[in-house]
């Protein structure tokens, strides 16, 4: 009996420096990536048939399309991000950022106040406001899903493990809910898997599910996010005039 005890408890000890391994060479990956000059990537979202089936309009305008981005050492970030048929471009420096709206370019603030443009409600300009600003380039957001990460392992040619209830809720929430309420979250479940190539990030996917409960309506969701990318130490960033005027 001591004996298997004792086995067990060496494979408990292997399997988890098998994925404290994994983790850093995943970070690692991704540390190379922010390290390079610049770099490009794609980013598509897959919904599950109970999360996006029916919903009506008002779902079809937020149901999300392509999202394509750079970002360059410095920090800048530059993404164009489509929802449904309105595509937005947004250009962002750590908390501060521009939106094109077809009212003009604006500051992440003055969006906020005026409803996101386009004579939206205030609440809709907060959340895209939140959204926007929580959004980070992959190379950090892969390391942020890492350490919600369980379980990581190399399987063939790609890192795969599980996500943590709490790293399903925060992919779920995708900037929070207006008014700063979020919804309730059961079950949640979700997965990972990430890819590199001479020791650089190149892909990743996650997904994740579970019942969502806003204003007392449960709704299935279940999602998967693939981000690709690409021109890495190639990429620049031009920005307009009227956006690098926001930003000061």
């Amino acid at each position: 009996m001591r004996t298997q005890i004792m086995l067990s408890a060496v494979t408990v000890m292997a399997v988890s420096l098998l994925a404290a391994d994994a983790k850093e060479e995943v970070k690692g990956a991704a540390k190379k990536l922010a390290d390079a000059s610049g770099y490009s990537w794609k980013m598509t979202t897959e919904m599950g048939t109970a999360a996006g089936g029916g919903g009506g309009a008002g779902a079809g305008r937020m149901r999300p399309g392509p999202t394509e981005g750079k970002a360059i050492k410095d920090g800048t970030i530059c993404v164009t991000m489509t929802r449904g048929d309105t595509t937005t471009e947004v250009y962002k420096q750590g908390e501060k950022g521009a939106v094109k709206t077809p009212e003009g370019w604006q500051s992440f603030a003055e969006m906020a106040e005026s409803g996101g443009g386009g004579g939206g409600q205030g609440g809709r300009g907060n959340y895209m406001t939140r959204m926007f600003r929580n959004f980070k380039a992959p190379a950090a957001q892969a390391v942020d899903i890492v350490e919600k990460t369980q379980g990581l392992k190399k399987e063939a040619d790609a890192y795969v493990g599980e996500l943590t209830a709490e790293g399903v809720k925060s992919l779920m929430m995708m900037g929070g809910r207006p008014g700063g309420q979020g919804p309730e979250i059961a079950d949640p479940k979700g997965s990972v898997k990430f890819w590199m190539k001479d020791g650089v990030l190149t892909k990743y996917e996650y997904r994740v599910s579970g019942k969502m409960t806003f204003n007392n309506n449960e709704r299935d969701m279940d999602r998967t996010v693939k981000v690709e990318i690409k021109d890495v130490g190639t990429t620049k960033i031009e920005m307009p005039a009227e956006a690098k005027k926001k930003l000061s």
